[in-house]
């Protein structure tokens, strides 16, 4: 196969199933040890014979495998057989690299139909892709490799096998914190509420779709509410005062600080439903300052918001 050419169909390949199934608790594959094999590469290259081939067709579902069925008295297969280790090892686990010395291992051969040496496959999700069969120069092989990973993943074949001394995968670095967003922080860090407060407000004028900026100035502002003044000291205040519009608005705020979402709505959508005028709009701002606080995608706002939209229209 040429790198031009695409992978075939499943459809018409070799069932590997019967002649792993022989081997009814298989070895696990023996890592490459030969000179010119890809050093630090453990479980990626691994030499197979008969008694192996079974553990090669169980972890071909979960990666993929690249069979090379060569033989010491290949030429080409002294060129092919180094680059295809290098190449593989390359992938850090994506694919694994499974050697098969034709000469001592001709069921194997059988299995893969090789009508000649050097013969390079895949086997996905337990079933055999020819790859080609001869030496090809190496961007050819990087190519058919890249396709083998693609065919693989529409086959939902995409783990990766660990591999000693690579690299973790990188932590993606986080977004960096608007300026504007930082000021807010740090001001709330000091204890600074007003500045806070002025930060995500400038935030906000300048970008209007701020959700972050939004929502930080509602729980700011929720705290600028409550700071100094006691849970029994606003229950009591709004007890004395039924007609208080601010006071029962505050006992709202301390519901939503305490955690009692429920409570807090239900209280401002009562309230709201007794106002009318800028009072009734005054109820209005402080709920949906609540919602950004709880967050617009939580089903207890969903169903708050419905009531409030039958008490405004």
């Amino acid at each position: 196969m040429t790198a031009e050419q695409q992978l075939p169909s499943m459809g018409g390949a070799v069932d590997l199933s019967a002649l792993a199934a022989r081997h009814a608790q298989p070895a696990q594959p023996q890592q490459q040890s030969a000179e010119g094999g890809a050093q630090g590469a453990p479980g990626v290259i691994v030499d197979i014979a008969d008694a192996e081939f079974g553990a090669v067709v169980e972890l071909s579902n979960q990666v993929p495998v690249i069979v090379d069925i060569w033989a010491e008295w290949c030429g080409p297969c002294t060129q092919l057989s180094p680059m295809l280790e290098r190449l593989v090892a390359g992938y850090e686990g994506r694919l694994v690299l499974a050697k098969i010395d034709a000469d001592a291992n001709p069921q194997l051969v059988q299995a893969f139909q090789a009508q000649s040496i050097p013969t390079v496959a895949a086997v996905i999700g337990g079933r055999p892709v020819p790859l080609f069969t001869e030496a090809i120069p190496e961007e050819q092989v990087r190519d058919v490799l890249e396709q083998v990973l693609a065919f693989a993943e529409q086959q939902g074949v995409t783990g990766r096998v660990p591999v000693e001394g690579a690299a973790a995968p990188a932590e993606p670095e986080p977004d960096p914190v608007p300026p504007l967003h930082q000021e807010a922080y740090d001001a709330l860090e000091a204890g600074d509420l007003p500045t806070a407060i002025a930060a995500f407000e400038k935030a906000i004028a300048q970008n209007p779709r701020d959700a972050e900026a939004i929502a930080g100035l509602a729980q700011v502002r929720l705290l600028e509410r409550l700071q100094g003044k006691g849970a029994d000291e606003v229950r009591a205040a709004a007890g004395g005062a039924p007609d208080d519009v601010a006071a029962q608005m505050l006992v709202a705020d301390l519901d939503l600080s305490g955690g009692h979402v429920e409570d807090a709505f239900l209280r401002l959508l009562d309230l709201m439903a007794t106002l009318a005028g800028d009072a009734k709009q005054d109820v209005r701002l402080r709920l949906l300052d609540h919602f950004e606080i709880v967050g617009l995608d939580d089903p207890r706002v969903a169903a708050a918001r419905r009531r409030l939209t039958t008490l405004l229209y």
